[in-house]
């Protein structure tokens, strides 16, 4: 078994590091001073427009997207290493196109489709959103009572959907509906490709999250959409809709694993100069220990995410390994940014520091795409299963 990246995903890596050294961690003192000033997360359209057209330039976008519509077709391993670089950042930056819907797309277009949804979007050309959650449903597909009914060629979707990034400005959003009430998440879910400006389809309100970030509630009132926007096979949207779930979930694996090593170097290079009761933090067993096991975890967790998306990039079945690396790297990368913040005593606390807003990020995260425990009930449900 090779533990060791190709040299040529190893450059990426590298390239992405330089870009994020370069290009991102200088806008952090920004970033942190407007979301302290309670003016959200983000960097503004100019400066966003610049950092576009670097990472561009360094041929950045499209990484993980289909050749025949202008991507690099890289596997999942080579994109755990420019995650994880990614994650070493509080500036808020996605390469285009986004992975998980990009994933989804790809798995379920038709020719139709292709051209008009997913090379736009390839090229960086369009955003897009996706519609899951219900303010009943929680992480529970079954629960699910949004309604998409024919009518003629078309479909009329009614329902209500909750916690959605970038809703009010996406061109369009994929739109999870019951096109089956009695199947619902055995043949019974299916996805919808709703644009922008789609009457019926409404922004109820932004709902402001920790950490300066936001997300949307939108109602579907009589919303129609052509035959031809049905995403994949009527019925079928639950396992693309997994692709798509599966996908994020592995990034999110790779930006704790960045934020964890950001926290780790934060607490190396303070420990030794904070000093107290004439003794350096770094002199203090508990410390020492903070950063042992620090280390440890990193390590365990950059192994078994790397081993998950080589297992993926065979074709093999990776679902019960996305469960274990979702839970334990969020859980793994909050405990080591918590005690960072710890170590850094009061100055941890301030919101002139990046840990406050890891910490953030890492805590919403050890709910969105499935929490914790939701993991850790799949894990144990499969292997108990296995058992019996």
């Amino acid at each position: 078994m090779d533990f060791e990246l190709s040299e040529e995903h190893r450059m990426l890596k590298d390239l992405v590091r330089h870009f994020v050294d370069d290009e991102l961690m200088p806008l952090e003192a920004g970033v942190l001073a407007r979301e302290a000033a309670g003016q959200g997360l983000g960097i503004g359209l100019a400066e966003h427009k610049r950092i576009d057209e670097v990472s561009k330039s360094l041929g950045l976008w499209g990484l993980d997207a289909p050749v025949d519509v202008g991507g690099t077709d890289l596997p999942a391993v080579a994109l755990i290493g420019v995650n994880e670089e990614l994650g070493r950042t509080v500036t808020p930056y996605t390469l285009p196109p986004d992975s998980p819907n990009l994933r989804m797309l790809m798995a379920t277009v038709t020719e139709r489709q292709r051209e008009a949804y997913l090379a736009p979007y390839v090229r960086g050309e369009t955003v897009s959103a996706i519609g899951i959650s219900e303010p009943g449903a929680g992480s529970d597909p079954a629960g699910m009572t949004t309604r998409a009914v024919r009518d003629g060629e078309d479909w009329v979707l009614n329902g209500r959907k909750i916690w959605i990034s970038r809703a009010d400005h996406a061109d369009f959003t994929i739109v999870m509906a019951l096109t089956d009430k009695e199947k619902r998440a055995r043949g019974g879910i299916s996805a919808f490709l709703v644009d922008k400006g789609t009457p019926g389809f409404n922004v109820l309100r932004r709902i402001p999250m920790i950490g300066g970030a936001a997300t949307y509630e939108i109602a579907l009132e009589d919303c129609r959409v052509e035959g031809w926007k049905l995403l994949g096979t009527e019925g079928q949207g639950f396992a693309p809709m997994q692709i798509r779930l599966g996908t994020r979930r592995l990034e999110m694996a790779a930006w704790s694993i960045g934020m964890a090593q950001r926290a780790l170097d934060m607490m190396c290079t303070f420990a030794p100069l904070r000093v107290t009761f004439g003794q350096p933090l770094s002199e203090r067993q508990a410390i020492q220990w903070w950063v042992a096991d620090a280390a440890t975890k990193i390590h365990a967790t950059r192994l078994m995410t790397y081993d998950c998306a080589w297992k993926l990039d065979t074709g093999r079945d990776v679902r019960l390994e996305i469960s274990m690396i979702k839970a334990f790297a969020t859980e793994m990368a909050y405990e080591i940014v918590d005690h960072a913040m710890q170590a850094h005593g009061a100055m941890g606390m301030t919101k002139e520091l990046p840990l406050q807003l890891m910490a953030t990020k890492l805590r919403t995260m050890r709910i969105y795409d499935g929490p914790t425990e939701v993991h850790k009930w799949v894990v144990a449900r499969n292997l108990l299963g296995a058992k019996r």
